[in-house]
């Protein structure tokens, strides 16, 4: 296969993923703007997690709350756990790394915040952690998964809900998740703001 030909699949794969993901998530991911949107109104704060690509992912979407997503509007509250490394090191170094997201999330959680999970492969000890102490602290949890991630939904309770993306490759994954996240940005400053005229 030529170069020409590898990117042109690529890109197939990509719309082909983004399809079927249109045709059994859109609901989902409204019904997951709602929530955000609503905890936002509340005084509640969007705390946000992942790994690798997905931790990337976690800072830029904190940044599209913080400061704006396509329009001009005050700034939304959202913490990416991945974001301060010294605080992450200290709790790998004093107790494990596994416990990183789960240390930051029990000492700043409220009741009216959220936790996103960003987890495009394979599920990991920390994020197992995190959702648990999510519970420990009594907030709903988000989560945007994968087919690689698929056991992390086993852990979510029957009012969570999860966002899968019907891939098993964690590129592939993280491709649509910028997609998606792009598409609660939307739908949370359309239902906080309204529609801009």
């Amino acid at each position: 296969m030529d170069p020409q030909q590898r990117v042109q699949q690529h890109i197939q794969h990509n719309i082909a993923t983004l399809r079927e993901t249109q045709g059994s998530q859109s609901d989902v991911l409204c019904a997951a703007a709602n929530r955000l949107a609503t905890a936002l109104v509340h005084g509640g704060k969007i705390l946000i997690c992942g790994n690798g690509g997905s931790a990337a992912l976690a800072q830029y979407l904190s940044a599209l709350f913080i400061n704006r997503f396509d329009r001009e509007r005050p700034g939304l509250p959202a913490l990416a756990l991945s974001a301060d490394a010294v605080c992450l090191s200290t709790i790998a170094t004093d107790q494990q790394y596994k416990t990183g997201y789960a240390q930051q999330i029990r000492a700043l959680a409220q009741p009216a915040d959220i936790l996103l999970v960003m987890a495009a492969g394979k599920s990991s000890a920390n994020l197992r952690e995190a959702i648990t102490a999510a519970y420990d602290r009594d907030i709903a949890v988000i989560l945007l998964s994968s087919e690689e991630s698929s056991n992390l939904a086993e852990m979510l309770h029957a009012d969570d809900i999860e966002i899968r993306v019907p891939a098993r490759v964690s590129y592939r994954s993280q491709e649509v998740h910028l997609v998606l996240i792009h598409c609660l940005c939307d739908l949370i400053d359309i239902e906080i703001f309204g529609e801009e005229l």
